[in-house]
């Protein structure tokens, strides 16, 4: 075990998963990510590229990634959404990639240096248009290492950008952490094509939703373009492309839900009242249920780890089995209205929201326990 700070252990978690590029630019409070690899990239072989803005550094690392190295950048609000151009388009252009969002207080410049969870909502939708994605939020350091080796298996396994949704508190707190080398981890690479290069179409499904990807530089000449495409990689608007495409890209997220769903129940067995929580909010929301037990109360806890795609089904099995559901997180509810949709009218749905740069303590959200029972 090593005592590492959050930040810290995303950057080891990227470097045992593989990661060997990282183009980023400072910003509050993720920059401990950045420091962290561009000492550490060059001891492993690998190139670190401090860019001029968080526009470039997404472009970065998709051309890197395009290469066949596995490609990461880090940041946090304000450069999340400059990000959001490029994250569209290695999402329609299905290029492997790792975005850390460590989160701080917004909107604007806000509190750069106070918690929040207030990208939620961003991580999923912040791009245009419907499109794949995955973001990942853990609730301790040792988590985070180990959020960050699934983060790039995940990308490499779907070709698909992942983000890992971390908040200040988890970014800058110190605990103890399993570290793992590369050895000790098996390396998730993405699938390669079977055929020559002159019989290879770089967007051909092959029954698993997830083509087949050339790295460049290999022999193997493809087109790559923003614009929807048919399987050459070459432009095609025509509308029954544009659909067939747009129903690939979201299918192949369904057809491998298990490879990226991660979530965790604590006595939900017996509950009454269920606490739907996430990230660093989820630490105070363990107390508060165990301390409700105590008490003697029938509370359970569903820890979401993988944000999105939203676990639904895992949340339906409650219906009829819950009366309550309580939903704390540092916003002003942006995970809530997943929890309602999915509950409909068979649970009253009661958040538990601070937007004010503090963290939750447990009595709050054990005095709201209260207060529903």
């Amino acid at each position: 075990m090593k005592l590492m700070q959050g930040n810290e252990a995303a950057a080891e978690g990227a470097l045992a998963a593989g990661c060997r590029f990282f183009a980023g630019y400072p910003i509050t409070p993720s920059t401990e990510v950045a420091e962290h690899l561009a000492r550490r990239l060059p001891e492993v072989g690998g190139k670190f590229i401090q860019m001029e803005d968080e526009i470039a550094s997404m472009a970065a690392i998709i051309g890197a990634s395009l290469t066949g190295k596995k490609s990461m950048t880090a940041t946090s609000g304000p450069g999340f959404s400059l990000k959001q151009e490029n994250l569209g388009y290695a999402a329609l252009t299905e290029v492997p990639v790792v975005v850390i969002n460590v989160q701080r207080v917004g909107p604007s410049t806000g509190m750069p240096t106070s918690p929040a969870q207030g990208d939620v909502m961003q991580a999923r939708w912040g791009t245009h248009g419907d499109h794949p994605i995955v973001a990942i939020s853990p609730a301790s350091v040792d988590e985070t290492f180990e959020a960050a080796v699934h983060s790039f298996a995940i990308s490499e396994k779907l070709r698909v950008p992942v983000v890992l949704l971390i908040d200040e508190v988890i970014g800058h707190l110190r605990e103890g952490v399993r570290v793992r080398d590369e050895s000790e981890i098996e390396e998730e690479m993405r699938k390669g094509p079977t055929v020559a290069p002159e019989e290879y179409l770089p967007y051909r499904d092959d029954g698993t939703g997830v083509p087949p990807m050339a790295n460049f530089g290999e022999g193997y000449r493809y087109h790559m373009t923003g614009l929807f495409h048919d399987e050459t990689g070459f432009p095609d608007m025509s509308a029954d492309n544009a659909q067939g495409l747009m129903n690939r890209l979201m299918s192949k997220m369904e057809q491998h839900r298990g490879i990226y769903e991660w979530v965790q129940e604590t006595q939900t067995e017996d509950a009454e009242v269920l606490v739907v929580s996430y990230g660093s909010s989820a630490r105070a929301a363990s107390r508060a249920v165990q301390q409700a037990r105590e008490a003697g109360l029938r509370v359970g806890q569903l820890r979401v780890v993988t944000v999105w795609p939203f676990p639904e089904e895992r949340l339906k099995a409650f219906r009829g089995h819950v009366d309550k559901v309580l939903v704390p997180e540092m916003n002003m509810g942006q995970l809530r209205l997943e929890v309602e949709r999915v509950m409909g009218d068979s649970a009253e749905v009661v958040g538990i929201h601070r937007a004010d740069g503090e963290l939750f303590q447990p009595e709050q959200i054990y005095r709201e326990i209260r207060e529903v029972l």
